[in-house]
């Protein structure tokens, strides 16, 4: 049995995992799809203060409340940001990192710093208070404003990604235009410390294509 932690993308909660949440659940493994501090059911939390560590240590509460050990983390988008965070503050609780459609950061990167210039746009278009990032019109209606600091802080590491057994990236291959994510793939897709999966979806990949992601999830399981 697996033990799966979900991390979704910005302006999104653990709801988006909808779709494979209760497949993994019924091949028997346990599964936490989590909502960040600041977002969705959690959006009465949001303050100018939630940043990206705030929710490095979300994940690694969880983690330790729950006594989670060997774990999966799952990050979507933004998601990757925090995985390779919480992954390198109790990295003896982690066994795999998969990144879907997601960043990669090393040390020092933010989302600012990895972003294109069109979507840094979208970060500085905050709302009234000054620190929301609003969701965009195509979104799920369900989807929060998400915290501005947290895109602008930068992680910090002291470890790299290859203490852990496995890291996978899901690429999603079928966007509406160019992928902002495609040089990642690329990169990775050349290095044989990682597996790689092209798959024909859009940036959704947990609504678009449930199935594949299964069962690249549950491989080697």
């Amino acid at each position: 049995m697996a033990t799966y932690v979900l991390i979704p993308g910005m302006c999104h909660g653990g709801w988006c995992f909808e779709s494979i949440t209760d497949q993994l659940r019924r091949a028997g493994h346990r599964v936490y799809p989590l909502t960040l501090t600041g977002l969705a059911e959690r959006s009465h939390l949001l303050t100018a203060s939630v940043n990206l560590e705030t929710h490095i240590q979300d994940v690694v509460r969880l983690l330790v409340a729950e006594d989670i050990e060997d774990a999966v983390l799952v990050g979507h988008s933004y998601g990757g940001m925090v995985i390779t965070g919480a992954s390198d503050r109790v990295p003896e609780r982690i066994d795999s990192l998969v990144y879907l459609d997601a960043v990669v950061p090393r040390h020092g990167d933010s989302m600012w710093l990895l972003v294109s210039e069109e979507e840094r746009q979208w970060y500085l278009d905050v709302v009234e208070t000054g620190y929301v990032v609003p969701p965009l019109p195509f979104f799920d209606p369900r989807a929060t404003g998400h915290p501005l600091a947290s895109l602008l802080q930068s992680v910090q590491l002291t470890g790299d990604l290859t203490r852990f057994r496995r890291r996978e990236y899901v690429y999603a291959a079928s966007w509406d235009g160019e992928s902002p994510f495609t040089s990642i793939y690329e990169r990775l897709r050349d290095d044989p410390q990682w597996r790689t999966h092209a798959v024909d979806s859009k940036h959704n990949l947990m609504r678009d294509a449930p199935d594949e992601l299964v069962a690249i999830l549950l491989a080697d399981r």
